[in-house]
């Protein structure tokens, strides 16, 4: 497993470093948050972030949140701060687990095996989310699109339905795309 190592501590980093080389995996960079996290992540593509940080500052939230955006991945974050607002704010942002005190390397697999699992769950999630979220959405336009053809051809519901359904047949068409064609030829020929 290809990891990112952040370290955000006053502490030495060689510990982590070697628990995780111990463990088995693969350190890509080690390096403090004074970076972009968002580009380190696009250059070294690691399946796992793992971030040390004492206690993570506002500044370390927003690289969490702008990497769970745009390339989202595990993130394991490492701390000593108990705080439990910091710890939601800290899931709220993207990490996947939240680990306080101690690094033992015999614990380092199933600590990242757990991120990984929660990490996929999560992604898992988001996406139904965004798919059921896309369904009202086409679900609302076609609607919208019915109730158009109704005014223009003075019609009810099922003939409208039935006609946006055939038209959508004969072009090979979904019927979004015709309810899609039709709410842009009455804002096209409106006032």
């Amino acid at each position: 497993m290809r990891i990112l190592l952040i370290d955000d501590t006053a502490r030495k980093l060689g510990r982590l470093r070697d628990s995780l080389i111990e463990a088995g995996f693969e350190v890509l960079d080690e390096s403090g948050l004074s970076i972009d996290l968002p580009a380190r992540v696009l250059s070294y593509k690691p399946e796992v972030v793992l971030i040390d940080s004492d206690s993570p500052s506002r500044d370390v939230m927003e690289q969490i949140c702008l990497v769970t955006r745009d390339q989202p991945r595990p993130i394991v974050m490492f701390t000593d701060d108990r705080d439990p607002g910091v710890m939601r704010q800290a899931i709220q942002s993207g990490v996947s687990a939240y680990i306080v005190e101690g690094i033992q390397s015999a614990r380092m697999r199933a600590i990242l095996d757990v991120a990984m699992a929660r990490f996929e769950s999560d992604q898992k999630l988001r996406s139904e989310l965004l798919e059921r979220e896309q369904q009202l959405n086409e679900r609302k336009r076609i609607e919208k699109a019915k109730g158009l053809l109704m005014k223009m051809r003075n019609c009810d519901e099922a003939e409208a339905h039935t006609l946006m359904r055939r038209q959508a047949m004969s072009k090979q068409q979904k019927i979004i795309q015709v309810a899609e064609q039709i709410i842009s030829m009455h804002e096209l020929l409106k006032d």
